[in-house]
């Protein structure tokens, strides 16, 4: 019996432990909602600015106005769309656990997780104004990918192989730069919805 006791007291401090040092509340139903939005961003963006131009090239091309809008209205609706839905099944999985989800915990990881995005999205900005469109989808997945691993130690170890996973894919869309949209759908939307799932699946 004390035995037991024992067992059940260390697994006990092992999950306050895990909930001091992890911010644990990270649902995996964000992961496939921002996965599926992915996917109809690409849609879009291939129906309206790809879709008869040969804009993936390692040289600077001449993209219209207006279709430098569409590009920038899509990337924008993609990420507001998908920080709404990330916040919205994060907030809802907090108050199934009973967790707090403001704290300094989440205020780490969210420094550690935007410093590489906030970097790679301005450098995509200045990219996408010098016309090197074939540049953007694989420094967006590296970009990502780099803010995954920086962020993931206050969070599921699995973001970090999720993050390894779009840098390898960035580096192929880089040196395959013709298919690198089809790397950034697999990135941001297949391997995203995947990752989800497994999360959801385990939490």
């Amino acid at each position: 019996m004390k035995k037991n006791k024992y067992l059940d007291d260390l697994k006990e401090i092992k999950e306050i432990m895990s909930r001091t040092t992890q911010f644990i509340s990270l649902s995996g139903l964000s992961g496939v909602s921002t996965g599926i939005i992915a996917l109809v961003g690409m849609w879009l963006a291939f129906r309206t600015v790809f879709n008869d131009q040969d804009y993936l090239v390692y040289h600077a091309v001449s993209l219209s106005y207006e279709r430098e809008i569409y590009l920038l209205a899509i990337a924008i609706g993609t990420i507001i769309l998908s920080v709404g839905s990330a916040i919205f099944f994060t907030k809802r999985k907090s108050k199934i656990q009973k967790q707090i989800i403001w704290n300094g915990l989440t205020k780490r990881f969210l420094f550690n997780l935007l410093i590489p995005l906030i970097t790679g999205g301005i450098l995509c900005l200045m990219l996408l104004d010098k016309g090197f469109i074939g540049f953007l989808p694989s420094l967006t997945l590296i970009f990502y990918g780099l803010s995954l691993i920086n962020g993931g130690k206050y969070t599921f170890r699995e973001i970090r192989y999720l993050g390894i996973i779009q840098i390898l894919l960035g580096l192929l869309a880089f040196q395959f730069i013709s298919y690198s949209l089809l790397f950034w759908t697999f990135g941001f939307g297949i391997i995203q919805i995947i990752y989800g799932l497994i999360i959801h699946k385990k939490n």
